[in-house]
């Protein structure tokens, strides 16, 4: 069937890798394996991160301008043009969606989301345009496919009916990474070698874009930890960029010669540094899921993330890495010293953080339930 999609936070066709974008283009891949035709109809942001109502004001009229000229175009094709279901990909009170509703009405199809959520104490701040969008959104929505298990209750509390939510696992392709995994000692030869190592003590791996905000909060908190265990053998290997680099080369200035920096890496590549490190170290200040997270877990890694929000939903605590109290740099050292110290748990919690990844998040098996639940709304 043709689905019309729509990102109103990030188009995942469209700029820096992030695990926003990610879970975008795996969505879309889970539905083109399944045999459908996706549509990425608008790449139109109506993200305001200031919270400027006069811009959410003009976002609001250019989206609704614009949802009335897709409609048109879109109900002008033929019967086997024309979308079955729309789908919007992650709407929250700074990037709402102003043209599902509109669009998915005129066309008489099912309105779908995956990924929403609402939060009650944006209701008179300066973000309640956005906030009253969601709720409207949220109202007349067919379905909710939830990846976070942390925003259930809030879009709940403004569905139709609850049979409307359906809670599925965030997934990703594990097939790069679990190749990687298999070739480990050259991949880890060479990581050593570039990086003018001598192989001493485990590799932690840090991998985050460099933005003001949250990434930065995450990318201090990680240098306070590890200045907590200079004692301990270990060096960190950080790959990632942006504009706040210089401010997180700073952070890690007291560490020197212990931080070695890759700039940024995807693909292949990026599978490879994963498989030849020990221990993926990330604070998740503010991270919605950590799709980090499920990439090194794929490539055999531990993890040490944190208590908050959908990080829970992609580790397997005291399983697959460790969860110390969100925002700690102490709980984090002592989470990390642990691995560090004991090579035997790191090497069982990576081959068990393999399994999990394959068995609960990889495309193949969770995104086929995801198309699936965009199938049965249509049957229904």
């Amino acid at each position: 069937m043709r689905i019309a999609f729509y990102a109103p936070l990030n188009a995942p066709d469209r700029g820096p890798p992030s695990g926003d974008r990610l879970i975008g283009r795996m969505l879309l891949r889970a539905l083109a394996e399944a045999g459908h035709s996706v549509e990425i109809v608008s790449r139109f942001r109506s993200y305001d991160g200031r919270g400027d109502r006069a811009r959410q004001a003009r976002l609001r009229e250019v989206g609704l301008r614009l949802a009335g000229r897709l409609a048109r175009r879109l109900a002008g094709g033929t019967e086997a043009e024309r979308p079955r279901v729309w789908l919007t990909y992650h709407l929250y009170h700074k990037a709402p969606d102003w043209l599902g509703p509109t669009i998915a009405q005129a066309l008489g199809i099912p309105y779908a989301i995956a990924e929403a959520s609402h939060a009650g104490k944006q209701a008179d701040g300066a973000w309640a345009l956005g906030h009253d969008a969601v709720a409207a959104a949220l109202g007349v929505v067919d379905l909710v496919i939830g990846l976070n298990r942390s925003d259930r209750a809030g879009v709940l509390a403004l569905l139709a009916s609850p049979s409307r939510y359906r809670q599925l696992p965030p997934f990703i392709d594990c097939r790069p990474l679990m190749t990687a995994r298999l070739d480990r000692d050259r991949h880890r030869g060479a990581l050593l070698a570039n990086a003018g190592l001598a192989g001493d003590g485990p590799l932690l791996l840090a991998v985050g874009m460099m933005r003001d905000g949250a990434k930065l909060a995450s990318y201090r908190l990680l240098a306070r930890a590890l200045v907590r265990l200079e004692a301990k053998p270990w060096t960190l290997i950080v790959v990632g960029d942006g504009e706040a680099e210089g401010d997180v080369r700073a952070a890690f200035g007291p560490l020197g010669d212990r931080v070695r920096w890759l700039g940024r890496r995807t693909g292949e590549d990026l599978a490879a540094i994963y498989a030849a490190c020990d221990l993926l170290v990330w604070p998740a200040i503010k991270e919605a899921l950590g799709m980090v997270f499920l990439e090194a877990q794929a490539a055999g890694l531990p993890v040490v993330g944190a208590a908050n929000l959908g990080v829970p939903d992609v580790i397997d605590e005291g399983v697959t890495g460790l969860l110390p109290a969100y925002g700690d740099a102490d709980a984090f050292a002592a989470a990390v010293g642990t691995l560090i110290e004991d090579g035997g748990l790191r090497r069982r919690m990576g081959a068990a953080a393999a399994g999990f990844a394959l068995a609960c998040h990889d495309l193949p098996t969770a995104g086929r339930a995801f198309a699936k639940a965009l199938e049965g709304l249509v049957r229904g």
